[in-house]
């Protein structure tokens, strides 16, 4: 899913945007001005709240800070001068991260920061306004001094939060294992097994062992059928190359079914030429279907058949309504000679579709399950027991999990990479097993 994160350090940051777009200069100039002004207004705060401590301590606290703030001002302009789409590696994932946690971190202390200073300045109006009002004590206004401490707190807990999700995160695979009824099931497709993955982004990771990792966890489920939804790269189908030799190997009963997402198109990079983009996406089509070997499907389905029962594998080129991503495909072009398949399952890539369309339409009511991903539940949130929190719901209703309305399922799964922010935080990546079952 396309967040902050990823539009303010990166997308304005590639060579080819910089120098292609008339607006560059004032890109570039905002975001530095914004983090310069952030940092001096925060930093204030800090040396305030050290001021009675000890020459020796104050020099530490700033030290750190500046160090820790020029670690952001590093990461942009390499990014602005190296190019987005030109670095690589783990300097990349661990600069960006770095800097990310520390702006983001900055952030959060913010609104306490600003609340104080309100506050504050309310006292002063107050008593230019009526004199006559006793002034309160030093140690009165120092009491304020406790929304500083707070907000300092509270950012630096999120800042080491965040680097714990990019170190451990973002690598935290989970197996989730989930009960798929289906009404009127067949026999001959009881406890078929199915293993989904999505949103691999190859472009963000910054050597083979987790792609290897990811590839060993899938063949231990011994699945049937393999489905992978959608965004196998960030830009380019050159980020596939290094991994084709492990993406190859995933091994199935019957086949690994794909779509593309909305990344996989090419339309987040600045290419040269329309012929160039294109190139890039019959690459894309290519590799998926001659060298990895997977089953690409393009607004089209598969019927497969035991004992003279039959299940469709559906799979629609990218098609969204929550946000600004256009539109690919077409179901019913691939929906068409599907529909009387005893059991239908459908690929999209992004779960608005199911929202908008799927299960708002009459003639698509036989599918029974749709396969989505896209949102990675925003990389961030909260799931234990009794609590399922994201941003990603304030923006798509179902974005991480199993829903159902009527005889119609949905799951979301939460990909399996990441981007932008290049880790984690309680929202692990996931593999989802679904066991087939009557309802």
């Amino acid at each position: 899913m396309e967040n902050f994160l990823q539009h303010f350090f990166c997308s304005f940051v590639s060579n080819k945007y910089i120098m292609n777009n008339k607006y560059s200069n004032a890109w570039f100039i905002v975001p530095i001005i914004i983090i310069i002004a952030l940092d001096f207004y925060i930093f204030q705060a800090i040396r305030i709240l050290f001021i009675d401590s000890k020459t020796s301590t104050q020099r530490i606290v700033n030290f750190i800070f500046w160090f820790l703030s020029s670690i952001t001002y590093l990461a942009f302009f390499i990014l602005i001068f190296k190019g987005y789409y030109n670095w690589h590696g783990w300097s990349k994932i661990l600069l960006v991260g770095l800097a990310q946690t520390i702006f983001f971190g900055k952030l959060l202390m913010l609104p306490f920061l600003v609340l104080e200073d309100i506050v504050r300045l309310l006292g002063y109006g107050i008593q230019f306004l009526k004199p006559s009002i006793t002034q309160a004590p030093q140690t009165g206004l120092s009491r304020l001094q406790f929304l500083s401490k707070l907000g300092l707190t509270v950012g630096s807990f999120m800042s080491v939060s965040l680097i714990y999700g990019i170190v451990r995160g973002a690598y935290n695979y989970q197996i989730k294992k989930i009960k798929l009824k289906i009404p009127n099931l067949p026999d001959e497709w009881k406890s078929l097994k199915i293993v989904q993955f999505s949103d691999m982004h190859l472009g963000s990771f910054a050597d083979e062992k987790p792609v290897q990792k990811i590839v060993d966890l899938i063949n231990e489920q011994d699945a049937d059928i393999v489905l992978f939804t959608g965004d196998l790269v960030n830009y380019e189908a050159s980020e596939i190359k290094p991994y084709i030799s492990i993406l190859k190997n995933i091994k199935t009963k019957t086949k690994v079914y794909s779509i593309l997402g909305n990344h996989d198109y090419g339309t987040y990079k600045q290419w040269n030429s329309t012929q160039e983009m294109s190139s890039n996406f019959n690459q894309l089509i290519d590799i998926q279907r001659n060298e990895l070997g997977w089953d690409l499907l393009m607004d089209e389905h598969r019927i497969l058949e035991k004992n003279g029962t039959t299940l469709a594998i559906i799979g629609v080129q990218y098609i969204g309504h929550s946000m600004r991503f256009g539109k690919y495909g077409h179901l019913r072009n691939a929906y068409n000679g599907a529909e009387n398949a005893a059991v239908q399952l459908l690929l999209s890539h992004d779960p608005s579709h199911w929202d908008y369309e799927v299960s708002q339409q009459s003639i698509f009511k036989n599918i029974h399950a749709t396969f989505a991903g896209h949102t990675h539940g925003f990389q961030f949130g909260i799931e234990i027991p009794g609590i399922k929190w994201s941003p990603s719901k304030y923006v798509y209703p179902h974005w991480a999990g199993l829903y159902a309305s009527q005889q119609q399922q949905l799951y979301v799964n939460r990909g399996i990479g990441f981007l932008g922010y290049p880790g984690r935080l309680g929202i692990s990546p996931e593999i989802s097993v679904f066991h087939l079952e009557k309802a």
